[in-house]
């Protein structure tokens, strides 16, 4: 049968496929590279090369990519390639889907069930000279950062003892330690959890097994300079209903949060959970312990960020509930179990979709700046020029300061909309949030796609540099944004780093 996307409505326009790999030489740059940027931005989403199997199946479903800017001397150049996982070769070779719903075997064609199901599509981490590409489902794949020649999954020299391992792992800019963890990590629809303490070096020093309070998804996490933090959700699953032939979350609005903290230095024994209205962590930005007082900050929504997951209760989707606002938590840790929290709402006028960043070199540490896509209504939109675009607009990136409350914006444009940045230092020893942000925007009027580079010292002065591509880039992901990170290149290659590196973002 051959390809034909006409039936999926989801696969038109701005947000159709693009089914294709790319290698430019120096691309159409406006504006200037300011010279401190030198080294290569990294980052990933997803593609669907096949129409699915099922036409109510998730966006995360789609085979990953993985795209990289290469900054030097004022001159960009730009490489994408898909990963090689197990399922894109076996796809390709059978010239149609195999895999069925999102996270559900039983829904592939019989003969890819025993087979490897990771998209390798949500998140990159470069961590003991390897450069990793990462879906909580599955093992890392690791990826030549050179040429984006895939490697194959790796297993940190046998040493994984999880089938697991998530999108979101946390690099101490002090130690270079990094620490990760598997949830499912007994197998699918299993409350158990792995974590694991991965030194500079790339090796496992230590492991941590224990049980969830219930079957969730655990997307991210927190890690300060005495603990580890970690957030349920309500999507939930079980075997019976992955057997029912269900995507594998469904969204549970009744569901409680649980916010389990660990010593760094401690045990299973060690672990404490919180407990507290059903608020939704998929995303954390940092965490800090001071004395007995944990406090984390995070994009928080009070129900489910995603559509394509549906309410277990039959509920319809609430798209105002699903934008997040940037809150503090502050956890007691000599409250009693099951206690709850405090929550403030820092920014209650700025709404966006949750993927929020910081200055990495201020992980566990005291920060007082973040960063995020947000909707900014009172922004123009030419509607005529951009065309009719499903779901939201995000055209502003907005620089938060904890401290005083302040917020500054960069406006995208009246036909743009933003995709996750990374913040990169304007130098090793700059101050705090000095720097730039670096990010792609959807150009809707033109149909392709922009690196936009914004000084964060004058966010409102508008990009200083773009870097123009001849095609979309948005990779069938959420109109919020892809998934993105930035990373330096091997010591090996004689380029400066662009930023000190938290976890190696949709």
């Amino acid at each position: 049968m051959a390809v034909d996307f006409s039936d999926d409505p989801s696969a038109q326009g701005f947000f159709a496929p693009l089914r294709f790999e790319a290698n430019i030489h120096d691309c159409d740059v406006r504006g200037e590279i300011p010279a401190e940027i030198r080294g290569t931005f990294y980052r990933t989403g997803m593609d669907q090369r096949f129409p699915p199997r099922y036409p109510n199946d998730a966006p995360f479903n789609a085979d990953g990519f993985v795209d990289m800017f290469r900054f030097i001397d004022g001159h960009v150049d730009f490489r994408s390639r898909y990963v090689r996982t197990e399922r894109f070769l076996a796809e390709r070779q059978a010239h149609q889907a195999l895999y069925g719903l999102y996270r559900n075997k039983y829904t592939s064609k019989p003969s890819v069930r025993d087979k490897s199901m990771n998209v390798a599509n949500t998140n990159l981490v470069y961590h003991g000279s390897k450069l990793f590409v990462l879906k909580e489902s599955d093992p890392p794949i690791e990826m030549d950062p050179h040429t984006l020649k895939t490697k194959g999954e790796w297993h940190f020299n046998g040493e994984l003892s999880s089938p697991t391992f998530t999108a979101h792992p946390k690099v101490d800019p002090v130690t270079g330690e990094m620490i990760a963890f598997g949830y499912e990590a007994g197998g699918e629809a299993t409350r158990d959890v792995a974590f694991f303490w991965i030194n500079a070096d790339g090796a496992i020093t230590k492991e941590v097994w224990f049980k969830a309070p219930h079957v969730t998804m655990m997307h991210d996490m927190a890690v300060s300079r005495d603990h580890i933090i970690i957030p349920t959700t309500g999507f939930v699953t079980s075997q019976e209903r992955l057997k029912d032939g269900k995507i594998h979350w469904g969204f549970d609005p009744n569901q409680p949060t649980y916010i389990g903290v660990m010593p760094r230095d401690g045990g299973a024994e060690d672990l404490k959970w919180f407990k507290g209205p059903g608020i939704q962590l998929v995303h954390l930005i940092n965490a800090v312990t001071d004395g007995n007082k944990i406090t984390v900050d995070a994009p928080v929504s009070d129900s489910s960020p995603f559509p394509f997951f549906p309410n277990i209760d039959g509920s319809p989707f609430d798209p105002e509930k699903a934008m997040c606002t940037i809150r503090r938590l502050e956890l007691d840790l000599t409250a009693e179990e099951d206690a709850g929290w405090t929550e403030t709402v820092l920014f209650p006028d700025h709404v966006g979709g949750g993927l929020a960043r910081m200055d990495d070199r201020y992980t566990t540490r005291p920060h007082r700046y973040s960063f995020m896509g947000i909707s900014d209504p009172s922004k123009p939109f030419d509607q005529e020029k951009a065309g009719t675009m499903p779901g939201r607009i995000t055209n502003c990136y907005a620089k938060f300061d904890h401290d005083t409350g302040n917020v500054e914006t960069f406006f995208a444009g009246d036909t743009h909309s933003l995709q996750e940045a990374q913040f990169v230092p304007r130098s090793a020893d700059a101050p705090e949030g000095d720097g730039y942000l670096v990010g792609v925007a959807s150009n809707y009027a033109e149909r392709q796609s922009e690196l936009v580079i914004v000084d964060t010292a004058a966010m409102s002065d508008g990009a200083v540099g773009r870097v123009k591509l001849p095609f979309r880039c948005i990779r069938r992901y959420m109109a919020g944004g892809c998934r993105t990170r930035k990373f330096r290149w091997p010591e090996r290659r004689p380029f400066q780093r662009i930023v000190t590196t938290r976890q190696a973002r949709e």
